[in-house]
């Protein structure tokens, strides 16, 4: 019972974590909306990254799993980062207080992220190496389908840099 109970912890932490991660990453889309409100004004004739941004947030809203997750906030941080990379082209974009506010508020987001992840990835590790131990991997299969997690790495997450000095 012991170990069925110390197991069902570990997944459950495992759970928890990612839903951490996951309110992040929701935050971080639902800025990306607001990005594209204030960039739309200045970018008239940028409809191709506009399309890719609203594609990547549509992957975004859909993902419900840890490896659906992972894809979609690689094409999002692809999304922002062009984004970020054509503000460089429209100073008056740039230097907009709007443009500035939100773009430290993704980061801040992208650091937390960053913060989860490696808690999330913690708790996968604790529960990978249990699950392949004697004695509770002969709990872990049969009772609680425990199968090995993947880490996430979520690539694209971090701090975004951009000169807005320009």
């Amino acid at each position: 019972i012991v170990l069925y109970n110390n197991l069902v912890n570990l997944r459950n932490e495992c759970d928890r974590a990612f839903s951490n991660i996951d309110v992040l990453l929701r935050q971080r889309t639902d800025e990306l909306a607001n990005l594209v409100e204030v960039v739309k004004a200045y970018m008239v004739h940028e409809r191709e990254t506009l399309r890719d941004v609203a594609q990547a947030r549509a992957a975004a809203e859909a993902a419900r799993t840890p490896a659906e997750a992972e894809r979609a906030a690689g094409m999002v941080a692809g999304a922002m980062g062009s984004l970020f990379a054509l503000a460089e082209s429209y100073p008056d974009l740039a230097a907009s207080s709007s443009f500035r506010m939100l773009q430290k508020r993704i980061t801040g987001i992208e650091n937390e992220i960053a913060d989860r992840r490696e808690f999330f990835n913690q708790a996968v590790t604790a529960w990978n190496t249990r699950v392949e131990q004697f004695p509770d991997a002969l709990i872990a299969g049969p009772f609680l389908k425990g199968r090995r997690r993947p880490l996430l790495k979520l690539a694209g997450i971090g701090p975004v840099k951009v000169d807005l000095a320009a």
